[in-house]
């Protein structure tokens, strides 16, 4: 029987899983991506099989190096979303998840500003609701115009 897995080791294996999945799927060979991530080839593989611990920094560089988006990607593995990090690790989504997550904070404290401590957790899942919404609209929106343009022609 083995010891129950704590969070660190959990997460590792997570980011171990999506970095294999990363990996497995560049248009480089796995010594290109050792070799540009400063990291020799058996301790590439050691990463890859959970066998040993990695930093965010490492998988962000492995990530890159693979034509991933870093945080995106992470920060979906971590949440337990493993199959959509490496669903949309190469897509426009992951594209459009990694300047989410980078420019929300910076608007949310420049929006709310001394109301961000009003701001309760349980809020978040229809707040996440209601941003997905407005992102189909917005998409439909664009879509219908684009149509009415090439109508007009």
């Amino acid at each position: 029987m083995h010891p129950p897995t704590s969070p660190t080791g959990h997460a590792n294996d997570c980011i171990a899983r999506t970095l294999a999945h990363a990996v497995e799927c560049a248009d480089k060979p796995r010594h290109q991506i050792a070799r540009e991530v400063g990291m020799h080839r058996e301790t590439l593989l050691r990463v890859l099989r959970g066998e040993r611990p990695i930093g965010l920094d490492e998988a962000a560089r492995i990530l890159a190096a693979c034509g991933a988006s870093p945080r995106a990607t992470i920060v979906l593995a971590l949440t337990g979303q493993e199959d959509l990090a490496c669903e949309w690790m190469r897509t426009e989504m992951g594209e459009f998840l990694e300047e989410f997550i980078s420019a929300l904070p910076a608007h949310l404290e420049r929006t709310l500003g001394r109301r961000v401590e009003d701001v309760r957790p349980r809020w978040a899942n229809g707040t996440s609701q209601l941003v997905a919404r407005m992102l189909a609209k917005h998409i439909d929106d664009f879509l219908g115009r684009d149509i009415a343009m090439s109508l007009g022609r």
